[in-house]
């Protein structure tokens, strides 16, 4: 088999040449090169994939399609820069019991769930910080505190909101020299450490829609984010805890160890072609890093603790949790 164009684990591909087109022969995923001389680029056992991502003109086969609604495979647009553009989802991927379950939560334990994964994410924030040796994250603290006595949604929004604007004017601290960071920005990120985090969320949010999708539960239907059409509003939920620990720390990891610099990006602070693979192939890598799990103390990939994490998601909307359990680090 040729070198693969993207990268391959237990059940995730990326598919970035141009002109590619996904096939399938016989029990496996081919990936061709149908507008160039290179032909066959890759090929996966089907029953091994859950999740392909492509990126700009990338093209399927129509057996191939139906063969990924068979097979519960997860099909994700991107252009070719990374922005989400849409997904294509089995028709298996649904459960009656556990949507029902989800469309009749109450106003009240929507709130405990949203209550829970803000307080992981401020938790992981200042875990974050202080793995980086950044100090005056005593507020953190406190807002993380304030969440158990919020009343309402408005009042956790609130509370998430002076959070994040506490925690974002700590983050300089953790870059290396050469390296700024000043304030958010997004829809277009104004420099380069923005662009970065905007990338990561949404490929952060993609692993999460993937991880509810696979228990069906349905990821436009929230606890905290308000229904908004075309909007993931769960998906962006669960993500929340992820952000620091998992998204922040990568893009930290990426600068600080100069795996990314700023002659990488073109003049509307985007990527070059040849930076996001490189992108690509560093955020692949990351996700199947194994870490010990803070709960189950066993090892785990992060993508895997994504997954475990909309288990516990289900349990908590199915009541077979009291409550739901955020991923949360302690130091």
């Amino acid at each position: 088999m040729k070198a693969p164009e993207g990268m391959f684990d237990e059940s995730v591909i990326y598919v970035t040449k141009q002109g590619a087109q996904v096939q399938v022969d016989g029990g496996r995923i081919v990936i061709w090169d149908v507008d160039g001389d290179e032909g066959e680029l890759a090929s996966f056992p089907i029953e091994k994939l859950d999740t392909i991502n492509v990126f700009g003109g990338v093209n399927f086969s129509t057996p191939f399609v139906a063969r990924a609604n068979e097979h519960g495979i997860v099909l994700n647009y991107f252009t070719q820069h990374g922005k989400y553009r849409g997904s294509f989802v089995p028709e298996k991927n649904t459960i009656a019991e556990v949507r029902r379950a989800q469309y009749d939560l109450s106003r009240e334990r929507e709130l405990d769930i949203a209550r829970q994964m803000i307080a992981g994410k401020i938790r992981n924030a200042r875990t974050l910080l202080s793995r980086k040796g950044v100090r005056g994250t005593d507020v953190l603290k406190d807002l993380g505190v304030r969440t158990e006595s919020d009343a309402t949604k408005d009042d956790l929004r609130g509370t998430e909101g002076e959070a994040a604007e506490r925690y974002f004017q700590l983050l300089d601290e953790t870059l290396a020299d050469g390296w700024m960071f000043e304030k958010r920005t997004k829809r277009p990120p104004e420099d380069h450490i923005n662009s970065l985090l905007s990338l990561t969320y949404v490929f952060m949010k993609n692993e999460v829609l993937s991880a509810l999708r696979q228990y069906n539960l349905d990821p436009f239907l929230g606890v905290l984010h308000a229904d908004r059409h075309g909007r993931p509003s769960l998906a962006l939920d669960l993500q929340e805890e992820f952000r620091p620990i998992f998204c922040d720390a990568f893009v930290i990891r990426l600068v600080n160890r100069g795996v990314v610099n700023h002659d990488d990006f073109r003049k509307d602070n985007r990527l070059s072609d040849g930076a996001f693979k490189t992108y690509l192939e560093k955020f692949e890598d990351y996700m199947n890093e194994e870490l010990t799990h803070p709960h189950f103390e066993y090892t785990v990939t992060r993508r895997k603790a994504v997954r475990q994490q909309a288990i516990l998601l289900r349990k908590a909307i199915t009541d077979e949790l009291d409550e739901y359990h955020p991923l949360t680090f302690a130091r």
